[in-house]
């Protein structure tokens, strides 16, 4: 199971997170780290630094299929709405929607918001139940009674299960001061460092403080509900702010307040009913407001130690000087170098009359290094120095008016200043521009390497669990690769091991059919102490096997028959049965529907992977018998050979094996007469040694004497090999 917390590095959002780890679920956080911090969890999980309304959020739903999805990132802060409307809009609407349509699109079977008691406004009857009259009075308020709205009409709309729940006051460890409730970590903060609790008002204003975890438990036990809709989430307690003091020095020991003036704007009463949550979910709030208290005040107390010594790390912030000094560095270096054409051009003006001018390569190096702004003040510097020239060269003012060199020096230092100060902008624009592209997109690159890290995690564990997995598809095509044979004893003696690993039963059996489908011969059985199937059935004896061959389906033993396996299936090749795989017993919570179609499946594989190897032997039949006769080659026989001794370790199925003497001129001939005396299932080939040899499938040393003394009668003289 996985779920999706936004705001999972937050305050409730860590605690939620903890409940739904703990809970066994896999866990993924969006957070942009506003307010949140990623030391507030401390299992494993998956997490990226974004904000719910970012598109790039598209791409975690993509790479995940999520169960449940939380939505507890938002901007919760009132005074903050009341500055910032447009923040507050941006976050507690747009993001709000980007996830529901998130969750629409990618299937997310539940999605749960979190609201607040801000939309009800300053209502003056309490307490507050969720049929009350909204009238919110802040941004915050209206956008949450929004968030509602929205919430409600996708589940109208898109058929997305959504629920939304108005906190009360929640309080608890990691909380900031901020935000709803945020007046008992101020409460903790000034307490610890020794300061006096600041009252606004008289201290008998009431809030209905909810300790986190009881929330964290409402939305766990929700996710698993079929709750819609709109739920108070509350402890239905009215508790005042002298209330509050008076159980804060029984837990520190002393603390100390001072009254202020009440501010404009502040509720004065404040609980809700959760009657409603706590029968339609069967929840109830654990923790009183002491015992909360206690855990908030000893997690602030345990913290303080850690924020000094995060302050201490912190680096400081550049002063105003040096900002300032930075800023004016341009305007400065623009001034020396000006100083510089000045005194140079003053100095050597002989020298350098009619071949440099100082004035242009001035503005020329000052628009190349900073751009059009200060080109622009160089130009203006050069015109006033080269007036300043011409009036110490005693020319009149008014008659540089009426002299077009004049005006022709003003234009071309006005051409090269602008000429050079706009490329340069443009090429440093040009440069900004290609630097935050390469910005967004290093962003994105590690952004979507996280997700592919993170989906290739999922992906191998996802295939570790389906392989390990006794019963999963994965595990049926690890073990069938035992049937990746083109020798049919390989094949049957594969296909018990098979059926027991895959069905969980040590009680199966292969027999094979003979030409007209009178008798089946076992092949194959289960090497389990206390199981011994019959040799051979005959099968006009044996009920459920008159109905496999018949219909060439499946026998399902519901009846549960005594005298029948509990599931039977044909092995098929072209049509028509060449054996059948039976599973004896089996535990009776694995005779199930699933079970039973899971051994159609693998005998249907048995099928396929049997009837391939047969094809092979009738393919390359000249290849395996030697040039006219029935006898096997030396190499064919002993493949099979070794076949039946592996059979015969793993599943204790016996065979005999017998020998004519060493093959010569009458050979062929005698491999006619034996071949002729010999059952379907039995083989004939040739040794290693030369040696004529005859296989006994599935047979004892008691069994052969009989078809020894057949042999025998035939006048054909066999003896019992000893097998090297």
């Amino acid at each position: 199971m996985q779920v999706l917390i936004t705001g999972g590095y937050g305050f409730i959002g860590s605690f939620v997170a903890d409940r739904f780890h703990k809970e066994g679920y896999g866990v993924t956080i969006i957070d942009n780290l506003s307010t949140g911090d990623k030391r507030n969890i401390d299992f494993k999980h998956k997490a990226f630094a974004l904000s719910v309304e970012d598109t790039n959020c598209e791409e975690i739903f993509r790479s995940y299929r999520f169960d449940v999805v939380v939505h507890l990132a938002a901007q919760v802060d009132v005074g903050t709405s009341m500055i910032n409307p447009r923040l507050d809009t941006q976050s507690n609407v747009l993001g709000l929607s980007n996830m529901l349509s998130l969750a629409q699109k990618y299937g997310v079977p539940k999605f749960i918001f979190a609201s607040s008691a801000a939309v009800y406004g300053a209502l003056d009857h309490i307490p507050l139940q969720e049929s009350s009259p909204c009238d919110p009075i802040s941004p915050y308020g209206i956008n949450k009674w929004i968030g509602e709205t929205y919430c409600r009409k996708w589940g109208e709309l898109y058929g997305l299960e959504t629920l939304s729940f108005r906190f009360s006051n929640v309080y608890g460890p990691r909380q900031g001061s901020n935000g709803e409730g945020g007046v008992i970590s101020l409460f903790m903060e000034g307490l610890i460092e020794g300061k006096d609790l600041s009252v606004y008002g008289d201290g008998g204003q009431t809030r209905d403080f909810i300790y986190v975890a009881d929330v964290a438990d409402a939305i766990y036990r929700s996710s698993l509900s079929k709750l819609t809709g709109v739920y108070n989430l509350s402890t239905y307690t009215e508790s005042s702010v002298n209330d509050l003091i008076d159980t804060l020095r029984g837990i520190h020991g002393s603390a100390s307040a001072i009254y202020k003036d009440k501010r404009p704007g502040d509720i004065y009463r404040s609980v809700l009913d959760n009657a409603k949550i706590m029968r339609d979910l069967d929840w109830a709030p654990k923790y009183a407001l002491k015992e909360g208290l206690r855990k908030t005040y000893e997690w602030f107390l345990h913290q303080k130690p850690r924020a000094e010594k995060d302050e201490a790390k912190v680096e400081e912030s550049p002063s105003a000087v040096s900002v300032l000094f930075k800023k004016a560095m341009p305007y400065l270096e623009n001034a020396l170098a000006f100083a510089l054409t000045a005194w140079l051009t003053l100095t050597l003006e002989d020298e350098l009359y009619g071949f440099i001018d100082l004035r242009l390569i001035y503005i020329l190096i000052l628009g190349m290094i900073y751009g059009n702004r200060q080109s622009i003040l160089a130009v203006l510097l050069s015109v006033s120095l080269y007036v300043y020239q011409q009036l110490h060269n005693g020319r009149e003012f008014i008659a540089m008016f009426y002299d077009t060199e004049f005006f022709f020096h003003i234009a071309v230092y006005l051409f090269v200043g602008l000429v050079v100060g706009y490329s340069i902008e443009r090429k440093n624009d040009a440069l900004q521009d290609k630097e935050r592209q390469i910005e967004a997109l290093g962003e994105k690159y590690a952004f979507l390497t996280e997700v592919y890290n993170e989906t290739r995690l999922v992906k191998d564990e996802l295939q570790r669990q389906i392989m390990n997995n006794g019963d999963s598809f994965g595990k049926i095509y690890s073990v069938t690769k035992e049937l990746e044979s083109l020798e049919p004893e390989n094949i049957l003696t594969s296909t018990v091991s098979v059926v027991e690993s895959i069905m969980k039963s040590q009680t199966v059996t292969i027999y094979m059919t003979n030409k007209d489908k009178s008798f089946l011969r076992l092949m194959a059985q289960s090497h389990t102490s206390g199981f011994e199937a019959p040799k051979s059935v005959k099968v006009e004896e044996t009920s459920y096997l008159r109905q496999v061959l018949h219909d060439k389906k499946p026998f399902i033993n519901k009846e549960l028959f005594i005298n029948a396996p509990l599931l039977a299936a044909p092995v098929l090749r072209h049509g028509e049965v060449i054996a059948v795989i039976s599973v004896q017993s089996m535990e009776f919570e694995h005779f199930t529907l699933y079970y039973q179609n899971l051994f159609k499946v693998i005998v249907d594989l048995i099928s396929s992977a049997l009837s391939r190897a047969l094809s092979y032997v009738e393919a390359t039949s000249d290849q395996r018998f030697i040039e006219g006769t029935p006898v096997l080659k030396a190499e064919v026989f002993s493949d099979i050979l070794d076949s039946k001794k592996a059979a015969r370790a793993k599943h204790g199925v016996e065979f005999v094996l017998l020998t004519a003497g060493k093959a010569d001129a009458a050979a062929e001939e005698l491999s006619y007469l034996i071949a002729r005396l010999l059952r379907e299932t039995d083989y004939i080939g040739q040794g290693t040694s030369g040696q004529l040899l005859v296989l006994l499938t599935n047979s004892n040393l008691e069994e052969a004497a009989f078809v020894l003394q057949r042999f025998e009668k035939a006048g054909i003289s066999l003896r019992v090999a000893v097998e090297d």
